[in-house]
């Protein structure tokens, strides 16, 4: 049986819940809530509801369909909004991809309607086709730096393109939306990044990245501690080492 703590951070996102696998293996339920929800929060700072919002984003990257819907609930049993949680399925598009995020839009709006929660939910879009460009160049400048600047200014004919997009789509069409502020998104990032693998020069851009916006390193390692029962070992080992990189601490 999970401890009493373990058991009690879970009935907090899962009330009244009787989980299957706590029947079926129930000495795996045990070891695993203990460890997911008692003693990794031991060691993270996180608040219930940013736990909650990276654990989504770190679920999309990784294709864990049935788990997300899951924790979608437990995201809206803690009082994570409706309008937050397509944001966070709508930031994972630039990142994961749309094919591999189409199922978790379906996904969340059949956890809506069985919830009652009315789609589509309120319009957090901020620009226009004649707008994105320009707010969106302004938003990554604001994040990253002038990065987008310098591809735009010398990247080959041929490869200037993708600069653009950066500009006007992935910042311009998402990251200007309202709903989630700035700072989240970066985290959000961060989260799908280290979860999905193959990806350590933008994990180090998105740490230097949440670092210019006001997350500290702690934060950081919060989030990956939070999210080692779900990536693994392997991917929370390389994404420590990739903080290091980029935030090594100070010695004396």
């Amino acid at each position: 049986m999970p401890n009493k703590t373990a058991q009690k951070n879970h009935d907090e996102m899962f009330p009244n819940h009787v989980s299957t696998l706590k029947q079926t293996d129930p000495e795996f339920i045990a070891v695993f809530d203990n460890f997911a929800f008692d003693e990794v929060l031991q060691h993270s700072h996180l608040d219930v509801k940013l736990r909650l919002k990276v654990t989504l984003a770190s679920l999309i990257a990784m294709q864990c369909l049935n788990e997300y819907k899951a924790m979608v609930t437990a995201a809206l049993n803690v009082g994570v909004t409706p309008v937050e949680i397509k944001e966070i399925v709508y930031q994972a598009v630039p990142y994961a991809g749309l094919g591999k995020v189409f199922d978790f839009l379906n996904g969340t709006n059949d956890v809506f309607r069985e919830k009652g929660i009315q789609v589509p939910v309120a319009p957090q879009s901020t620009t226009t086709p004649e707008t994105r460009a320009d707010k969106g160049l302004a938003t990554v400048r604001q994040i990253v730096g002038d990065g987008v600047d310098k591809m735009l200014a010398t990247a080959p004919a041929n490869q200037k393109h993708f600069a653009t997009f950066l500009a006007d789509n992935c910042f311009g069409d998402y990251y200007t939306r309202t709903g989630i502020d700035q700072q989240t998104r970066e985290m959000l990032t961060f989260a799908m990044l280290i979860s999905m693998g193959g990806a350590d020069p933008q994990v180090k851009g998105h740490v230097a990245a949440n670092h210019h916006v006001g997350t500290s390193k702690q934060t950081l390692l919060d989030i990956i501690t939070v999210l080692l029962p779900f990536i693994g070992y392997p991917r929370t080992l390389t994404a420590v080492n990739l903080v290091n990189d980029v935030l090594p601490d100070k010695e004396g």
